[in-house]
Formats: structure tokens, C-alpha cells, sequence
């Protein structure tokens, strides 16, 4: 299974097309067996995918294409045994501002991520969803 992990600037944000983008990746991912969790603010798309490597690929290939991101940039792009998303087609990221912030992500903090500190960003994310999925 292919995990790939990239960040782009989003073009023309806002959450009506937040709430398109998700609509449309959940349908697409429950059909090709893709899950992942996407990380939207207005400064930034940051995207952990994972499934099939040719469904991966696929998947790649329409977001360089898609006119909602510019300067696409992979940050990770690797083979798994297990998902982190398994629960989810995609899981946004309620609270971005956990993540870095927007002088971090200017200053190239995702390009100079290891690929253990792109993974720790997108766990405690799992790890906060399925906290709040159990509930109280």
C-alpha cells in the first residue's frame, strides 16, 4: 500500500469550496479504496493519502491538474503495511492551527519535515479524531 503525503497552495479558499473538495474526495476515495485526512487553511493544503499505489498515482496525477491548488509540492512518498486513516475516505482537519503556523509554512517548514515529523502531525490528527468519534 502507497502512502504519499504533499502540501499545495490552495487557490481561491474558502469554505464552500473546503466543503466541495471533501464532498467529492470521500466519494472518489470510498470507490478507489483511498483514505487519508487533509489539513485546509487558507495559506495551505497539506494531504496524507493511502491505498492501492495505482489508485494513489491516479490520484496524484488529477491534484497536479486541479485548478483549486497551486504549486503542488510531494513531501512523502512511501510504501506501508498499515493505514493511518482507515476510518475515514478523508478526514479534515478541524482545528489547522495545531499544525504549523502561516511564517512556518513560509518559511519551508514542510519541505524541511522529516518524513517521522510529517507522520507525527498527521497521527495526532488520527489520534484526536478517534478520541473524538468515542466520545466522552
Amino acid at each position: 500500500m502507497k502512502q504519499l503525503i504533499y502540501r499545495s497552495q490552495p487557490f481561491g479558499f474558502d469554505n464552500s469550496t473546503l466543503a466541495g473538495i471533501l464532498i467529492q474526495a470521500r466519494r472518489n476515495n470510498r470507490r478507489d479504496d483511498i483514505t487519508g485526512a487533509l489539513i485546509c487553511r487558507h495559506d495551505v493544503y497539506v494531504q496524507l493519502i493511502e491505498g492501492p499505489a495505482g489508485a494513489i498515482d491516479a490520484l496524484y496525477a488529477r491534484i497536479l491538474e486541479d485548478d483549486r491548488h497551486a504549486e503542488v509540492c510531494l513531501a512523502l512518498s512511501e510504501t506501508v503495511e498499515e493505514r493511518m486513516f482507515p476510518e475515514w475516505e478523508m478526514l479534515d482537519d478541524e482545528l489547522p492551527t495545531l499544525t504549523w503556523s502561516p511564517a512556518e509554512i513560509a518559511d519551508g517548514a514542510i519541505e524541511k519535515a522529516s518524513p517521522e515529523e510529517l507522520r507525527a502531525v498527521f497521527h495526532r490528527i488520527a489520534d484526536k479524531a478517534r478520541a473524538g468519534a468515542s466520545g466522552p
